[in-house]
């Protein structure tokens, strides 16, 4: 058997480094990878300085108030890329006003695309028959609680959706979605 001597085992330098280096490329992998999982839970900011998000059309350009409304006839309601993402109806007042606020078109019972109905002049939820009226309050379940709701404001021609958190005015009670 042979016996170890003192130039055979590291110095203690050496063997901190290997331990720091160990330390810190397993740490340095494990916050890349926890990075994303707090991105999730951290709340979303919609906009900025109080302005809010852009509307977008379809193919994802900005919505122009004067494009939009020499588009879409008065009492007209169609989607676009409001907060999110998700789809927003923006209703047409008059010949060349838009609504101050918009009506997210995901239902409250399991997330479907609700469509207007003009004929009943209400909102259809095509998966389980939920029913919403012309301001999205809920009027037929299954759906517990009405369509969310977003201002809508027009800036410089620009339509720009942003969060609402003031009182439900269709309901009198806190916004569920805020």
């Amino acid at each position: 058997m042979t016996q170890m001597t003192t130039a055979d085992v590291p110095s203690m330098g050496r063997r901190q480094f290997m331990n720091l280096l160990t330390f810190g490329t397993v740490t340095g992998v494990a916050l890349g990878a926890l990075y994303p999982v707090a991105q999730y839970f951290t709340p979303y900011r919609a906009g900025g300085g109080g302005g809010g998000t852009n509307a977008k059309d379809e193919l994802g350009n900005n919505v122009s108030a004067s494009g939009w409304l020499s588009t879409h006839p008065v009492g007209d309601r169609s989607l676009v890329q409001g907060l999110k993402g998700d789809p927003t109806y923006l209703i047409v007042e008059g010949e060349d006003a838009i609504t101050s606020y918009g009506i997210n078109a995901i239902c409250t019972h399991l997330g479907c695309v609700v469509p207007w109905n003009s004929g009943a002049n209400k909102y259809m939820c095509p998966c389980h028959g939920s029913q919403y009226d012309s301001t999205g309050k809920v009027v037929r379940g299954p759906a517990p609680l009405s369509l969310a709701i977003a201002h809508v404001t027009v800036e410089d021609d620009q339509v720009l959706v942003s969060q609402w958190t003031e009182t439900d005015f269709r309901t009198g009670t806190e916004p569920w979605w805020g």
